[in-house]
């Protein structure tokens, strides 16, 4: 009896020290309190719904057609970087990183990428100078919705919205939104 005791406690220690080096895995904060955007992967969406806003325009020549592949050069995530991606969507927008609290009262994201114009209530056709306050439309993240973002920095470009399975292994992410053209490279 005693025995099965000892061995029960020994069972209930290693599976405890199991769960905290599952969450010891998860990467922690930069020096500088700025967390990456792959620190934020267990809050992000990784898969969408495939919709996008109604006044988002399909880009008329993309680099990379829909339907084609090309290599992931990011790492908003990770596992993306080295990735094959399928392109599902192309988009010529204005993609914006921007830092925001989420409205849920998570600590502050910095330099998230991206949001696109479109995704960005009462953008119109404006493109917005770094600083500007603006309020985000897009949920690529729990508690984006409805946060107000200060713009860090903008591009005009394709916008693609991407099918991949992680080059780390994993499940397939479906309809990943966004990566920027210079975020990707021929396959």
């Amino acid at each position: 009896m005693k025995r099965q005791l000892l061995l029960l406690g020994v069972a209930i220690i290693i599976g405890l020290s199991g769960c905290r080096n599952n969450a010891g895995n998860e990467k922690s904060p930069t020096n500088n309190n700025e967390p990456k955007q792959e620190d934020m992967q267990m809050e992000m969406n990784h898969s969408g719904s495939g919709e996008v806003p109604e006044n988002l325009k399909a880009a008329e020549n993309p680099t990379y057609k829909v339907g084609s592949q090309a290599i992931i050069k990011t790492d908003h995530m990770e596992g993306m970087e080295g990735a094959v991606a399928t392109i599902v969507g192309a988009y010529d927008t204005t993609a914006y990183t921007i830092s925001y609290t989420p409205v849920t009262g998570e600590e502050r994201v910095e330099n998230h990428k991206w949001v696109v114009r479109e995704e960005i209530k009462d953008a119109g056709d404006k493109t917005f100078e770094p600083g500007t306050e603006v309020t985000v439309e897009a949920d690529h993240m729990k508690g984006m919705k409805g946060a107000i973002a200060v713009i860090d920095s903008s591009e005009k470009t394709t916008v693609y919205m991407i099918d991949y399975t992680p080059a780390t292994g994993g499940d397939e992410v479906k309809n990943h939104k966004w990566v920027t053209e210079g975020e990707l490279s021929a396959k």
